[in-house]
């Protein structure tokens, strides 16, 4: 295949996928804040497992320190980190890719959900 036939292929991805794939902060925010579900699966990921994955990729390629700046707009959007795609959560995937970042985010998420279900009996999602 050529260069000028992939360039004509359609992308696989969501668009809320191909934010976090080409690491797009503010498109990933717009995208969600326009209804798009952080739980969305695509390509057998949902968009936390991509975030995690693609944030341990661009800290492994460019030698810069890992940033979790995806995760934290998934989990303020309400991303569930223990969805389970084939047996495996965002968590699991962290844990993996020693994420450690990312795990102490979803770690903070988990505890500030609880606290807020105890003080108001639910948590809104969209």
């Amino acid at each position: 295949m050529t260069m000028a036939d992939a360039l004509k292929m359609e992308s696989p991805w969501t668009p809320a996928h191909q934010a976090v794939e080409l690491s797009e902060h503010a498109t990933l925010t717009r995208v969600l804040d326009e209804g798009a579900d952080a739980d969305e699966v695509c390509c057998r990921m949902t968009l936390l497992m991509h975030a995690i994955d693609t944030e341990v990729d661009v800290a492994n390629q460019s030698g810069e320190p890992i940033d979790s700046a995806l995760t934290a707009v998934l989990l303020a959007y309400g991303a569930d980190p223990h969805l389970a795609v084939n047996g495996e959560t965002a968590y699991d995937w962290a844990r993996k890719l020693h994420h450690d970042m990312a795990i102490r985010l979803m770690d903070g998420f988990n505890t500030h959900q609880t606290q807020l279900k105890a003080r108001f009996g639910r948590v809104r999602r969209r």
